[in-house]
Formats: C-alpha cells, structure tokens, sequence
C-alpha cells in the first residue's frame, strides 16, 4: 500500500474550526492521525492484494477527511476518549468512500481527488465492487462500536442508495425539479453528515438530546455543502475542485444552478435552456458554452442564497447544544462551506 499521505486538507480544516480553542485543535489533529493510520490499515485487511490496491485508491489520494471530523466533534459532547471514537469516525469516511466508488460508475467520472476515479482506473465492475466490500468493512467496524451504531449505519447506507436511485431515475412527472433536488440531496450527502455527528455523540455517550440536535444541523450543513459543490462544478478548474469542472453537465446530472434555471424557464436563457433541457448529457463545445452561460446567469446567485439559508438553518440548530470549544467549531464550519464557492 502506499504511504500515509491523506488528510492534509482535513488538517487545514481543523485550523479554521478551532483558532480561538488550541487544545481542540490539538485533540482534533491527534484524532485526525489516529483515524487516518486506522483507516488505510482497514482498507488493506484483506489477503487479495488487487483489492487492497482498489480500495486504497482514493483513501490514499487524499481528501478533505470532513465526515470523520464530525464524527470527532460530535464526541466532543460526550468523552472523546471514549473507546471507539477513532472506529466510529473510520466507519463515516468508509461509506463516503464507497458512495464516491459508486457515484463515480453512475456519473462516467474520470477524476477524484485530483487522481484518476476507480471506474476509470479498473471499469465499473470493479468499482461497484470495491464501494460494496468498502461498506461491509464499514458495517464489520459498527458490530463493536455502541449498540446504536449499526441500525444508524443502515439507515444512513439505505438512504445514500435511495439517493442515488432517485438522481437516476429523474423527478416523478408530478414533482417539481426543485423539490426532487433537495430529496436526492437530503438522502445522498446530508444524511452522511447527520450520520457522522450523531454516531459521535453516541460513542461517547453525550448527555441525552445531543445527538438528535447534532443530526438536524448535519442534515442543513450536508444539504448546504452539496450546494457548494454544485456552484464549484460551475466555476472551480479541475485543478482546484479535484474533479472534472462540469462533470454534472457532461452526464446529465442537474445540479442546483441547472434545476433553477430549468424551474424558471425564464426567455432570457432561451439558449441555455435549450442547451439543458437537449438529450442528457453535453459533449464538450456544449458543456463550454453551458458553463459560460451558466456564468453569465442570476442562477449562481440564486443558489448561493438558498446555500446561504440551509447554513443558517444549520446555526440555529446549534442552539440546544451546551456552549463550548465544539459548538463553536461547528458554528465556524459554517462559515467554512461559505467560503467554498467566493
């Protein structure tokens, strides 16, 4: 297997969550080591070496390492030496893992963090294959942590399927896009983000409530990060992003920005309109000038406010928490995910 080389982006994090608390900074950073030694070490359990090789791909390709942070500070309620934190963090950056081995088949991407994807790398097959072995590690790891880890893990992988079932089959003919977005959107990434602060909490044994009012901000703050990512598919580079700018529109994929315009159906983006609302998928001259109208449009401002009231929505459900080093950190990730897309 490779070197240690992942979760630099993870540590930067860190630092804008914690720069008024310098033990938590501390204790995080720690944490972040142990998980990260923990978590290439379960990705080559395994007596198949080619496995260990896939499955490693995009650990060790690196990443923002985001859900096992909030798992971290999800624990910071409760004792976060507690035995199992470390596990319990594994197992949220494990599903995400395998949800990217999967997207990535449904979505035809060739980048993911900055490497080549899996798909691309082994073909579909082996993709879907390693995101499902991934899974079951993840499973295998909840069997030892606290008794509510496993029916959590369950409801949060049923919900991801159930997300991407949802993107793939389209809005029902009776729904509005915008209402379908935000389903697929609660399912696919907020219900990861619920998952990984309320398992935390669980772990070590945060006072009673605590968990359920960490779930409601995760569930704001996931809905509020897709939305950053959907603005980045529009203006980031590949370079910056680790992904290939204009991914979604290249497979068919509307993100917040599209659904807007799509929903509007406004004559001043007659063009753009025609561009998206053509056979799924754009070819490259399409997706150029897709993306510059997309640009040149009011539907980036208008997403970027509805990101704006989810992270709003995610600081008021902060409110029940006790006062502290952790809430406070929490508070700044907002302002973490705003600052994505300026």
């Amino acid at each position: 297997m490779p070197a240690l080389t992942a979760g630099v982006r993870g540590r930067s994090v860190v630092a804008r969550l914690t720069v008024r608390d310098k033990a938590l900074e501390r204790r995080m950073l720690r944490s972040l080591d142990r998980v990260e030694a923990r978590l290439l070490a379960c990705v080559g359990e395994t007596s198949v070496p080619f496995l260990a090789d896939v499955a490693g791909h995009l650990v060790t390709a690196g990443g923002k390492r985001l859900r096992p942070l909030l798992t971290l500070l999800g624990a910071e309620f409760g004792d976060p030496r507690a035995p199992g934190v470390v596990e319990a963090a594994v197992v949220s950056e494990l599903i995400h893992t395998a949800s990217l081995h999967h997207d990535d088949v449904m979505d035809e991407a060739v980048i993911r963090h900055g490497v080549t994807s899996v798909n691309a790398c082994w073909g579909n097959a082996v993709a879907v294959r390693s995101g499902n072995w991934l899974l079951a590690k993840a499973a295998q790891l909840s069997a030892d942590l606290t008794p509510a880890a496993v029916p959590l893990q369950a409801q949060a992988s049923e919900r991801l399927v159930r997300g991407q079932l949802r993107e793939l089959v389209g809005p029902d003919g009776d729904r509005e896009r915008l209402r379908h977005y935000f389903d697929v959107v609660a399912d696919k990434s907020a219900s990861l983000f619920s998952f990984a602060l309320r398992l935390g909490a669980l772990q070590s044994g945060a006072p009673q409530g605590v968990d359920e009012a960490l779930a409601r901000y995760g569930e704001h703050l996931g809905t509020a990060f897709q939305i950053s990512d959907d603005l980045l598919d529009v203006t980031a580079p590949a370079w910056q992003s680790g992904k290939e700018q204009g991914k979604d529109l290249a497979v068919g994929v509307a993100g917040l920005p599209v659904v807007l315009v799509l929903d509007a159906g406004r004559p001043q983006d007659e063009e753009l309109l025609a561009l998206l609302s053509g056979p799924a998928g754009l070819n490259g001259p399409q997706r150029d000038r897709a993306l510059g109208l997309l640009r040149r449009s009011d539907a980036l401002d208008r997403a970027r406010a509805l990101m704006d009231g989810r992270l709003a929505a995610a600081r008021s459900a902060l409110a029940p928490l006790p006062p502290g080093a952790a809430r406070g950190a929490l508070d700044a990730l907002c302002d973490v995910v705003a600052s994505r897309t300026e």
